[in-house]
């Protein structure tokens, strides 16, 4: 854990604000859900949920799934990180966070395909493999993640099939989030 030097009082409704920087570092927006942990030390740690995360088992077998379906790689996201890849190296993945071109199509809740193999989409930072399409999650009307189908063998451009599985995949996982 790191100190930040930054020190808040609790207010008599027992709230606590978390400074600014650390919300735009940690990329805590309004609403967002934190889990509250306590450890044997007397720490008391917030850590942002993911309802993703919570399923993540389902989500790796819905990536594998779509990915010996789709024939193409397929990575599964929360609102800021990967939590499922299949068909790409899960080292290269793993743990990235959500690019803000992936972070748009989450927040505008509509699908996005590549129309224009030359203008590539990369949904996740520091990985150089670009989305062929991407699929928001939705569930209980919040966003909650996305599906992204990833190109394979030069191929840009999301097929038919492609799209409805990774509307079917995202759908799918939506309904599992609610329970």
């Amino acid at each position: 854990m790191k100190a930040t030097g930054i020190v808040r009082r609790i207010d008599d409704l027992g709230r606590v604000v978390i400074p600014k920087e650390i919300r735009r570092t940690m990329r805590i927006r309004e609403g967002d859900p934190l889990e509250i942990y306590t450890s044997n030390d007397g720490e008391v740690i917030f850590r942002k949920y993911s309802a993703i995360s919570e399923i993540c088992e389902n989500a790796g077998q819905v990536a594998e799934i779509m990915h010996k379906l789709a024939g193409c790689p397929v990575v599964i996201f929360d609102r800021d990180h990967v939590v499922a890849v299949s068909g790409v190296s899960k080292k290269e993945f793993n743990e990235r966070r959500v690019s803000p071109a992936l972070e748009e199509v989450m927040e505008s809740r509509k699908p996005y395909y590549a129309v224009d193999p030359l203008r590539k989409m990369m949904p996740a930072e520091g990985v150089d493999k670009a989305a062929i399409g991407c699929s928001p999650i939705i569930s209980s009307g919040d966003v909650t993640g996305a599906v992204a189908f990833m190109e394979s063998d030069g191929s840009g451009v999301a097929t038919e099939l492609q799209k409805s599985l990774m509307s079917a995949a995202a759908l799918f996982l939506g309904k599992q989030i609610e329970g």
